[in-house]
């Protein structure tokens, strides 16, 4: 994002109001879309199941805190995603379904219109339902963490504006979470989430992980930066 505020835009700012720049601003609003799901071992290698390519989406806000190139980007999303089984044989389907607010601190470096990020997410799960053989859905909630933690990793680029006020950028972002999706109520005696069926489980429980990948847009706005007169009076924030 640092591409918002160019190299160039700080020295005219610097010429213009004399100022030396100590720290910048931006916020923004955004979205992601893409495969998602979860990971469980046990699953996968089970004769009774086979994955399916599941998606999921949030929307949200960011709040950028920048240091020239480096900087904090501070994001919450809403977000929401599935994860779908085939039940080998059969036509039946089980899927899992789930709502979180997640709440993203990033290291990121942008610099020739470019950007990298790097940092951990925190999902506070709100609800899980289940549909298992295509039955109603059944709220599952107590069965999962009501806390994960995540790894994220993303790049992209500048694709809209360049006057160090207003930026669009898309990118992509991968996930992957280090805790276990399932909580000690679910992975109990009879190991029965997320498909409530203790035979996926004969060679001993698995944890089920999270997972994301997908594109990412931004619309960004400058706010301003905290500056510094250069004859050493005391610092002020200054407006773009």
């Amino acid at each position: 994002m640092k591409q918002l505020f160019t190299l160039a835009s700080f020295f005219i700012a610097l010429q213009l109001f004399g100022q030396k720049q100590i720290v910048w601003f931006d916020i923004g609003a955004k979205v992601q879309y893409g495969g998602a799901g979860f990971y469980n071992s046990a699953i996968g290698n089970s004769d009774l199941f086979d994955y399916k390519i599941s998606s999921g989406y949030g929307i949200g806000g960011r709040l950028g805190i920048n240091f020239q190139y480096s900087g904090l980007s501070l994001e919450v999303m809403k977000s929401k995603a599935s994860q779908t089984f085939d039940r080998k044989g059969t036509t039946k389907i089980d899927q899992i379904d789930w709502s979180s607010l997640d709440i993203y601190a990033l290291f990121r470096h942008s610099k020739n219109l470019g950007y990298f990020e790097i940092g951990p997410k925190i999902a506070l799960v709100k609800k899980v339902e289940s549909t298992l053989e295509g039955a109603i859905k059944t709220d599952n909630t107590s069965d999962y963490n009501k806390t994960v933690f995540s790894g994220v990793v993303g790049f992209g680029a500048n694709i809209l504006g360049n006057d160090g006020r207003f930026s669009g950028i898309l990118g992509l972002r991968f996930e992957y979470g280090f805790s276990d999706f399932v909580s000690k109520q679910g992975a109990g005696a009879n190991v029965n989430a997320p498909l409530r069926n203790a035979a996926v489980y004969k060679s001993g429980y698995k944890s089920s992980n999270v997972a994301f990948a997908g594109v990412v847009f931004e619309l960004n706005w400058g706010i301003g930066y905290f500056g510094k007169a250069q004859c050493g009076k005391r610092s002020k924030f200054i407006m773009f």
